[in-house]
């Protein structure tokens, strides 16, 4: 217990005095897993929009799929990612193994089925009768779908959020095709998690610590606003 309260009061002394080495990995993590789940959503949107609203043969093998994908241990999607990428992988000629690229990539195969399984799980939901008054009302294909989507938007924050989880926390899959690489001229790959893991590791329980409770608070901060805007403007979205 002593242990637990020395890191912690350490860990508090280091966050108030933040040097350059905390402040490039809290900024390499916000990057990597932002753009991943943005490039999550730019896949999962437009995948869950079609599992949702369309029915044809496969369908169900699909979203097998999307499910199990939600489900993949992330250092299985870690060595797919490294074998694909490693030099004598498909992709090896782009050198992007150890690089913050090759993170990406692996974030987004993470938050991609979060996402779409959200979003298809949003529009199914909405009733299909919606849908055919829209069109006996004169709209177009494009507008009866948009009217879906209107109706189902404040499930994509969960979506957002979702998917954001999935990859900020992640440790294994970013380690394996990032290596946790920090140079002299400042840091490549090193993230939050894997900084937590190699600070454990050499007993700077401090340091540790300190990722961990700055991990926790963005969490917190990405989490609560969507969650707070979600169920305080839930009521005038819906009868907009």
């Amino acid at each position: 217990m002593e242990l637990l309260f020395d890191s912690l009061r350490e860990a508090i002394s280091l966050l108030l005095h933040l040097n350059q080495y905390v402040i490039d990995v809290i900024v390499l993590s916000l990057k990597i897993s932002g753009i991943a789940v943005l490039v999550g959503l730019l896949i999962g949107v437009p995948a869950g929009l079609v599992l949702g609203l369309a029915r044809f043969r496969g369908r169900s093998s699909v979203m097998a799929l999307v499910y199990t994908g939600m489900g993949f241990p992330p250092v299985v999607i870690g060595l797919f990612v490294y074998m694909m990428l490693a030099r004598r992988g498909p992709f090896g000629f782009l050198e992007l193994l150890y690089t913050p690229p090759a993170m990406v990539i692996a974030q987004v195969i993470l938050a991609t089925p979060y996402i779409t399984s959200i979003v298809t799980s949003a529009v199914a939901s909405v009733p299909r009768e919606y849908r055919l008054q829209a069109m006996g009302l004169g709209a177009s294909r494009l507008q009866s779908i948009w009217m879906i989507v209107k109706e189902a938007r404040l499930t994509f924050l969960t979506a957002v959020m979702a998917g954001f989880g999935a990859v900020i926390s992640e440790v294994g899959a970013v380690m394996m095709v990032g290596g946790n690489i920090a140079t002299t001229n400042g840091n490549e790959t090193r993230v939050m998690t894997t900084a937590i893991v190699l600070e454990t590791r050499k007993g700077n329980f401090e340091a540790a610590m300190a990722f961990g409770l700055i991990l926790l608070g963005i969490a917190v901060l990405v989490v609560m606003p969507l969650t707070r805007f979600q169920e305080g403007t839930g009521g005038r979205w819906l009868q907009s």
